[in-house]
């Protein structure tokens, strides 16, 4: 029994293919597509403005205020409240079209007022005080005070002839176009000397607004006129000289109607470039799969 021999038991590989890699090469594409994403996110940010860059920053440095300067939206981009259930999508070609109409509308007004005060003798001597610039929100046309009271009583709102002629001038030009007009009062920072104790800067800005309103009725069309704000001294033209008389002043903004026409050149250039962009056609990945295969094979 023990001089028996054992039986040789021969283990024969098959060969085939070497072992799976496993899933490494996963996590190294992972990490590649990570890295693109960034760049890309990178190049993003550094074609947007400045003031996008800060809304931005400040989305990831407080997400809830950014959230609440926004209106509640979850976008740091959107510069207002957006409607329930709709999403900020860019213009189309057709909006900046529009837009860029009703720009070129403004630049006319603009012009049109401009030789106005020019070829009227008694708005010609106070034509450096009428400022008209294109702003983002619209059309601006200001009024600025002079060292001794142009447009106004100095501390208070008695609106004088030179005044209320100039805002019927302009009012007549306006009454054209379909926007709606906002009157803003301005004061300087000095305090008002009167025995009103109660009564300061700001019911003053207020009333000259109201004011200037009251000359409009009639010129204007009837709701030509959404809202009338005095701001006081909170938004002085001349910050580095609160006390400058050049802060005094009567702002007649001529809004615009199109939310594109208030976009900066560099968004609007952005959006502009993105609408003209021809549509990429929809690859179908089902349809090649479903496509039957021709082998010439075994």
């Amino acid at each position: 029994m023990f001089n028996e021999e054992r039986p040789i038991i021969v283990i024969k590989k098959k060969g085939g293919h070497a072992a799976h890699h496993g899933g490494s090469w996963k996590v190294a594409y992972a990490d590649f597509v990570t890295a693109m994403m960034a760049f890309f996110l990178v190049m993003w940010i550094l074609g947007l403005s400045q003031d996008k860059r800060k809304a931005i920053a400040s989305y990831f440095q407080d997400p809830v205020g950014a959230m609440r300067s926004t209106g509640g939206s979850m976008s740091p981009l959107n510069t207002g409240p957006q409607p329930p259930g709709k999403m900020q999508i860019l213009p189309s070609l057709a909006a900046l079209r529009r837009e860029t109409a009703e720009r070129n509308q403004f630049k006319e007004v603009k012009e049109n007022i401009e030789e106005t005060v020019a070829k009227t003798p008694e708005l010609k001597q106070i034509e450096e005080f009428i400022q008209i610039e294109i702003v983002r929100d619209g059309l601006r046309i200001e009024l600025i005070d002079g060292q001794e009271g142009l447009f106004f009583d100095l501390g208070s709102a008695k609106i004088k002839p030179r005044t209320t002629a100039v805002i019927r001038k302009i009012g007549g030009i306006i009454a054209t176009l379909p926007n709606t007009v906002v009157v803003e009062g301005h004061t300087d920072a000095r305090p008002l000397s009167t025995t009103n104790s109660g009564y300061s800067n700001w019911e003053l800005s207020t009333d000259r607004a109201q004011a200037a309103r009251r000359v409009m009725v009639g010129v204007l069309r009837q709701d030509q006129i959404e809202r009338v704000t005095g701001y006081a001294d909170s938004k002085l033209r001349k910050p580095s000289d609160p006390l400058h008389f050049s802060n005094r002043r009567i702002s007649l903004l001529v809004e615009y109607k199109s939310i594109e026409a208030r976009m900066s050149d560099t968004e609007r250039a952005q959006a502009q470039l993105l609408a003209e962009q021809p549509k990429a056609p929809v690859h179908s990945m089902e349809a090649e799969v479903n496509q039957p295969h021709h082998s010439n094979g075994h």
